[in-house]
């Protein structure tokens, strides 16, 4: 028989009545299907019986049916939904193997599955090495930072993180008869990873017990002492705090405020870590006596504190005001210490009701931030406050999973966290590659990568990582780093610290080396831009080099990128500079006169484009266009009066407009494209046409079956020979194209 907490409601049988503890938990939050919490019990309740018939028991010995429910109840306490719910009593039978999240998927739905699936890979970060000893990758403060944003980056759904809390909540309490190994290994990644969490988040319901828990099995000396002096002054404390609590009401009441006041809850951590910080000891902590005091409205936050104040006198120093300036993590309260009755230090903690649940609940506090603009601040502090968002916005708009999609697309998460192979986690700039990976490892292993492995699979070393993803890096002691590394536009390197890495690696290298591997290079890049070698000496002369060979080697040491060399090219092609020395073929595009300026605005059609009075924009500026009764376009500023009164009368009349092309600014080039045939070829060449915003003048296509060869030629009208250079890189780097050069020559 599963041994259940006395408090829940038992069948005849001794097990568990399913159907009492859905009734139950129905009067904590709304249940819209009850019948599929009860089978999601018997489901758990069915797998864990044949797991044990079979042999198979989780090593701790734990129930992970027992424990589902024990998370079911905390997450219903904190109003978590059906689907998380479902997804507590679920989660540990996943977990050890004795359900399946397909047959999980298949019984109660992707929703379910989702959730649980996010809890498992936050389950990696126990396998994380969390010790107090420095390593290679940083030390141990730096790891354990890393990994609390990784968790917050991996979380598509808050409810994820509310399991996963939940459930180490289960375990640290599990934890009592454990071995002390055990019993230090959870309490060690409670306090450095989950405890931090439940805090960012605003849960101080969980905070507190898993700050307490971990402390009893870290520092077991100091809580027993801790919890010994409590202990021997409890009843007269307690004697004590009644009286406050007497005096106080009776103040408050004769002010016309209604407010409740309690006893605040002593946390042994919170104790401890305050002797540490101002190292004092156990009698010199103001909040061992405490009370709160809980109010209706804001302007009583203060009424009630001008009573305190006017009743005890206030302790210099000991006063914050978390109204005015929350905590990072959103949490609302004032603080104030005070010599209360006997000359006894009191605290006094003053908030209203609502400031006191989102305290208590964070993220699980449905009604946080209403009726307030939160400013946006696009760190990782702001992802925090999104995740604390979710639930609030879930319950007005009725779509968690569509509403987090579009918030993740709008913002910008300000670092990428990745694990090496032993576990380390490693903060990165967004859009790293695993190249920069390697060098951010340690500079031979990036000098000496030759491949890299992500997931298991093996990618492209201009690969961009995303959060939460395993890195593994294959090095050769005869490889070295490949000048094309320092091409922007391969996108081999996205950070400066391994672009200077891998400059000093060819800055050091003998003359020779890098002449010959720079006249290479300038050789291939003058070829597929079809300029003549004659021109080279004009071009070092450009430059401000002595001559070819110094050209040559700046470029093979890194010192002169390709793209300044065809800048040179383009600036001795523009007849203005100096005559057309090389032959680019200029096309440009000249308007006849200023009246032809409306001929730069894209989107209008056919229809004749005039620019209104009001607002007189310009190029650049952000537009909107007007369709007027006969047929005309007025483009306005999207600032302007007028636009703004359109789109707020969503007005059908309104269309979307830009600039297009300015005057002089392009030029018209052929591109010859070779490449082995496959589907999709031409799409994923037109891709980058319009991803570079490219205008194609035409273009053809033919293929050989014999050789299944392909060529793709069309006429580009871009704005010089250096955007040309990074559009045929770019092609370049897609499957299958051999050769990519300007044509005409």
């Amino acid at each position: 028989m599963v041994k259940v907490r006395q408090d829940r409601p038992l069948a005849e049988d001794g097990n568990v009545d399913f159907h009492a503890w859905v009734e139950a938990s129905r009067r904590r939050i709304h249940l819209p299907h009850p019948e599929r919490l009860v089978a999601a019990c018997e489901r758990a309740r069915d797998a864990e019986r044949v797991a044990n018939e079979q042999g198979r028991r989780w090593a701790s010995g734990e129930s992970s049916f027992e424990m589902g429910l024990e998370m079911a109840d905390m997450l219903a306490d904190l109003g978590v939904d059906e689907d998380g719910l479902i997804a507590a009593v679920l989660y540990r039978a996943v977990r050890e193997g004795k359900l399946n999240l397909e047959e999980v998927e298949a019984e109660f739905g992707a929703v379910v599955a989702s959730l649980i699936e996010g809890v498992l890979r936050m389950a990696a970060v126990s396998a994380l090495q969390l010790t107090s000893t420095p390593r290679l990758l940083g030390n141990a403060e730096e790891q354990i930072e890393n990994v609390r944003k990784m968790l917050v980056a991996l979380v598509d759904d808050v409810r994820v993180a509310l399991l996963k809390l939940a459930e180490r909540t289960c375990v640290i309490r599990s934890v009592k008869s454990a071995s002390p190994e055990r019993q230090e290994r959870v309490a060690r990644e409670v306090a450095d990873v989950y405890a931090p969490l439940a805090h960012r988040l605003g849960i101080g319901q969980l905070r507190w017990e898993l700050e307490d828990l971990s402390f009893r099995y870290l520092e077991p000396d100091a809580y027993r002492r801790i919890a010994a002096l409590l202990k021997e002054r409890r009843e007269a404390r307690q004697v004590y705090i009644d009286n406050v609590i007497t005096v106080l009401q009776g103040k408050l009441e004769d002010a016309g405020i209604e407010a409740s006041i309690e006893g605040r809850p002593k946390h042994i951590y919170s104790i401890w870590r305050k002797m540490q910080q101002k190292g004092v000891d156990f009698a010199q902590i103001y909040d061992v006596r405490a009370v709160r005091v809980l109010v209706q409205q804001l302007r009583d936050c203060y009424g009630a504190l001008g009573v305190v104040h006017a009743l005890w006198r206030h302790v210099p120093h000991e006063f914050d005001d978390y109204i005015a300036t929350p905590k990072e993590n959103g949490y609302r309260s004032i603080h104030t210490a005070v010599i209360g009755p006997e000359g006894k230090h009191l605290e006094v903690q003053i908030r209203t009701h609502e400031m006191h649940e989102e305290a208590e609940l964070g993220v699980c506090a449905h009604w946080a931030y209403k009726g307030s603009d939160a400013t946006v601040d696009r760190s990782y502090e702001e992802k925090v406050a999104w995740l604390r968002q979710v639930l609030e916005w879930q319950e007005e708009l009725g779509d968690l999973g569509q509403l987090g999609e579009s918030l993740r697309r709008e913002f910008h998460q300000e670092r990428i966290y990745v694990l090496t192979p032993e576990g380390h986690v490693l903060d990165m700039a967004p859009g790293s590659t695993a190249l920069d990976f390697a060098y951010r490892v340690h500079t031979e292993i990036g000098h000496r990568c030759r491949a890299a492995r992500v997931e298991g699979r093996i990618v492209p070393l201009n690969y961009p990582l995303r959060t939460g993803e395993k890195v593994e890096i294959l090095t050769d002691e005869d490889a070295e780093p490949s000048p094309s590394w320092l091409n922007p536009n391969l996108g081999f390197l996205r950070t400066s610290r391994a672009r200077a890495k891998v400059q000093a690696y060819f800055r050091a290298r003998d003359r020779e080396r890098n002449l010959a591997d720079g006249r290479n290079t300038v050789l291939r890049e003058l070829e597929r831009m079809a300029i003549s070698l004659d021109d080279l000496p004009r071009l070092a002369e450009a430059l401000r080099f002595q001559g070819v060979d110094e050209l040559c080697c700046a470029v093979g040491a890194g010192d002169l990128r390709p793209s300044r060399l065809l800048r040179a090219a383009q600036h001795l092609a523009d007849p203005v500079a100096g005559g057309s020395q090389l032959s680019l073929l200029p096309a440009r595009f000249m308007p006849d006169s200023d009246d032809e300026q409306a001929n730069v605005v894209s989107g209008a059609g056919n229809r004749s484009v005039e620019f209104g009075a009001c607002c007189r924009p310009e190029p650049g500026d952000a537009i909107v266009g007007e369709v007027v009764a006969d047929g005309r376009v007025i483009v306005h500023r999207r600032d302007c009066t007028h636009a703004q009164r359109l789109a707020r009368e969503e007005s059908r009349g309104v269309i979307v407009v830009g600039w297009g092309q300015l005057p002089g600014h392009r030029l018209s080039f052929d591109v010859r494209i070779s490449a082995y045939n496959r589907a999709g070829l031409l799409h994923d060449v037109s891709a980058v046409f319009a991803d570079e915003r490219v205008d194609v003048s035409s273009t053809t296509a033919s293929t050989d079956r014999e050789t299944s060869t392909a060529v793709i030629e069309a006429t580009l009208e871009v704005d010089g020979l250096e955007a040309l250079g990074r559009i045929m890189d770019r092609i370049s780097q897609i499957p299958n194209v051999v050769d990519v050069r300007r044509a005409g020559r």
